[in-house]
């Protein structure tokens, strides 16, 4: 026997959303919830004929309409134009509607089975968008990768040349300070002979004089 579908309803931002699920399992996936929100009490089973009657013509759309409205739900809401100053006011409201709800329908297995499958469609085709919404996310990581990447390989590539650059100056340098050594030897020693001459040539000059 097919999973008899159920009304679930909840608040999110500016709207209240109402979907037809299995389960309220399937519901808080068809809201994008992660939170349990049956267990909080932010989210319950409506037995509302039109809001029933809204979701079973779409099940597994996610149905909305002004949040603290009472007008019927749709697949494309206009934002609230009269936001309620409490949510207190919401219960009693449908409380005194339910005192004029028809009685519910018996259980219509074929129905039943036929609202269950445009809700697995539903499901799958939610899937499927997520598939290509992740396939896109995974594409442009590895996009943002590749030129992370290939920034970091050029800024070493540089690095590594600026240090070759470095290495290469210092050999010059060190040669040249060698050079410089080298040239302060010889100019050392040349300078020790010419002194030397030119003493030499004072103290000969010296002695024709006298």
């Amino acid at each position: 026997m097919a999973r008899k579908l159920k009304t679930y309803t909840t608040s999110a931002g500016f709207f209240d959303l109402a979907v037809a699920a299995p389960s309220m399992k399937a519901a808080l996936q068809a809201w994008g919830s992660k939170n349990n929100l049956f267990q909080h009490g932010f989210a319950k089973v409506s037995d509302d004929p039109k809001i029933v009657a809204s979701t079973m013509a779409h099940p597994g759309v996610v149905l909305r309409r002004p949040v603290g409205s009472t007008g019927a739900f749709s697949q494309h809401a206009s934002l609230p134009t009269d936001l309620p100053v409490t949510r207190t006011e919401r219960p009693a409201a449908k409380r005194t509607a339910r005192k004029h709800e028809p009685p519910q329908k018996p259980f219509d297995e074929k129905a039943a089975r036929e609202s269950t499958r445009a809700f697995e469609q539903e499901q799958k085709r939610r899937d499927s968008e997520r598939r290509k919404e992740e396939a896109i996310r995974q594409k442009e990581r590895a996009h943002r990768e590749r030129a992370i990447a290939a920034a970091e390989s050029a800024l070493e590539d540089g690095r590594r040349e600026h240090e070759a650059r470095l290495e290469e100056i210092e050999k010059e340098r060190s040669a040249l300070d060698k050079r410089a050594q080298a040239e302060d030897t010889r100019w050392r020693k040349q300078k020790d002979g010419l002194e030397a001459s030119l003493r030499k040539a004072r103290s000969g000059s010296h002695l024709r004089l006298v």
